[in-house]
């Protein structure tokens, strides 16, 4: 199992059990306006988040949920691992007791103390809000991949990821959900928001900006250029590797052990334009309105080819 794995698998597992033990009403909680899940997230962790000291090799992977963080996450974790293996740092890396969950807002309040124990190089991913992460990052100039996804998908696999997970509100109707997608009323937030704010910071030298659909198109040449911009110095048979075992149906097979509980949840389709079996007129004309609302004219709303993924 893979660096963070055991650790991955057992947080979300009690998570698991923990969310089907609660009142609806108490899953989640609101901390500065944003709605985050009370089973692995606590006001507590977001306070002692600001300590946080970020190092200048750290690995950053930043996305909205359900954008594909768990698919590149393991991509950038595999490269790394492989990476570790030409240094010195390879004992290191194996050492199970140096584990800590991936997704740097999750977890207990004394995560960050435990991490400053951690090998470099530090594979770390989030959904938070520039504003919203620690200053050092930024300070530090630590390198980040900002995944983005279309917003009609998002939608789509947030709904069923919902619905499938405990730890959070499930819906009766897709209308239902997209009522609230739309208001913002979702785990780690609104999508408008994180896109429109993540976009004043895409000049960044260290941030380097990839979609899920382009990865999705050009798995190999993805992960390419993600080695290429963290300095992993792989070879190309190395390269080939990390894209053979990120193949959707590879990660399907070993979701279990990758994944736990949330495996079968997380590995649903994997697909591009799924949106187009549940999205009804009224919802297209909303989100439509919305996009142009908000994203028309910034650089990621440019990105993310809206009318070559959203449009009918």
């Amino acid at each position: 199992m893979s660096k963070h794995r055991k650790k991955f698998v057992a947080l979300i597992d009690k998570a698991m059990a923990d969310g089907n033990k609660m009142a609806s009403e108490d899953l989640m909680f609101l901390y500065k306006g944003i709605l985050y899940p009370s089973t692995i997230c606590s006001p507590e962790t977001f306070k002692a988040l600001k300590s946080f000291e970020a190092r200048d090799d750290d690995v950053f992977l930043a996305g909205y949920p359900k954008s594909g963080t768990n698919w590149v996450g393991q991509i950038l974790t595999d490269l790394v691992t492989i990476s570790a293996k030409h240094t010195e740092n390879l004992n290191s890396l194996d050492d199970e007791e140096l584990e800590e969950f991936p997704y740097l807002e999750v977890g207990d309040a004394e995560k960050y103390q435990r991490m400053e124990n951690l090998p470099s190089k530090r594979v770390i991913f989030t959904h938070l809000l520039p504003d919203n992460l620690p200053s050092s990052i930024f300070k530090r100039e630590a390198k980040i991949l900002l995944l983005i996804r279309n917003p009609k998908d998002v939608a789509t696999s947030f709904y069923h990821f919902s619905n499938g997970l405990s730890p959070l509100p499930s819906y009766k109707t897709f209308n239902d959900f997209f009522a609230d997608f739309m208001m913002g009323k979702m785990p780690w937030g609104s999508y408008f928001d994180y896109v429109f704010e993540w976009s004043k910071h895409t000049d960044r030298k260290n941030i380097m900006t990839i979609t899920y659909e382009e990865l999705k198109e050009n798995r190999a040449l993805g992960v390419k250029q993600i080695s290429e911009f963290f300095e992993l110095h792989l070879t190309d048979e190395e390269i080939q590797g990390v894209v053979d075992r990120s193949s959707f149906e590879a990660m399907k097979e070993n979701s279990k052990s990758t994944h736990g509980a949330l495996g079968s949840v997380l590995f649903r389709k994997g697909s591009v334009s799924d949106w187009k079996n549940f999205f009804s007129e009224d919802h297209n004309q909303k989100m439509d309105m919305t996009f142009e609302e908000r994203l028309s004219g910034t650089k990621l709303g440019e990105k993310l080819k809206y009318d070559v993924y959203c449009k009918p």
